[in-house]
Parts: C-alpha cells; sequence; structure tokens
C-alpha cells in the first residue's frame, strides 16, 4: 500500500513540475548570477545558485510537516 501511495504522489509531483516548467523556465531560473556557465568547444553549465534557492524554497515548504 505504502509504494502504491509514493508512484501516485510521485507521477502527481512530475505532473505538477511539467505543468510549471513553462512558467519557471520565463522567471528567469537557471540564468542567475552565480551560475557557471563555461564554453570550450562543448558548453558546461552548472546553475548552482537556482540549486542553492530550489533547495531552500523547498526546506522551508516541506519544515513544516517534518515538525
Amino acid at each position: 500500500m505504502n509504494v502504491q501511495r509514493l508512484l501516485i504522489a510521485l507521477g502527481l509531483l512530475i505532473l505538477m513540475a511539467g505543468i510549471a516548467w513553462p512558467i519557471l523556465s520565463r522567471s528567469g531560473l537557471g540564468r542567475l548570477p552565480g551560475d557557471v556557465v563555461i564554453h570550450r568547444g562543448n558548453t558546461f553549465y552548472f546553475p548552482l545558485v537556482t540549486c542553492l534557492l530550489v533547495s531552500i524554497a523547498l526546506s522551508v515548504l516541506f519544515w513544516p510537516f517534518n515538525r
């Protein structure tokens, strides 16, 4: 029973991310100052600041559920 709930929750999370993707892509996330981009033949991109902001936002969002 727990695996079923986990899969349903994961599916809903993926659905919400898919719906929110166009909105988030226009907001500038992924192009913040501090995101690392190296152009040498190939392009290496690591969104460091974006990852930190998303991590902080998710931590604040889920903090009340952990209490």
